[in-house]
């Protein structure tokens, strides 16, 4: 190990929902991770793509960027998602990781 300077290495218990829905036309299974680690953002990931992403308000507004990360191809179906988000992740302020 002594070419890496490890950064961070923390053990955590941490609350865990898994969630599947779907829209009209889309499932949806996701795995969101609460933790006091990355700015008090929950780790949203995909269980049927693995794709993960660390949200907060201010991203889950931004379509552009649920389409990105999710790979979806329709700008309804990203406005979809972040309504459900908006309504699952909690609305608290986030956070400062490094004071």
């Amino acid at each position: 190990m002594d070419l890496f300077e490890k950064l961070y290495d923390e053990h955590e218990n941490v609350k865990v929902r898994f969630v599947g829905f779907t829209t009209d036309d889309t499932r949806y299974d996701f795995g969101i991770v609460y933790t006091s680690m990355f700015f008090g953002k929950p780790l949203v990931v995909c269980m049927q793509t693995g794709r993960s992403t660390l949200l907060d308000p201010k991203d889950i507004e931004d379509l552009d960027h649920l389409q990105n990360v999710f790979r979806i191809r329709e700008k309804y179906q990203a406005a979809d998602l972040a309504e459900f988000f908006r309504e699952t992740l909690p609305s608290i302020p986030f956070v400062t990781q490094y004071e």
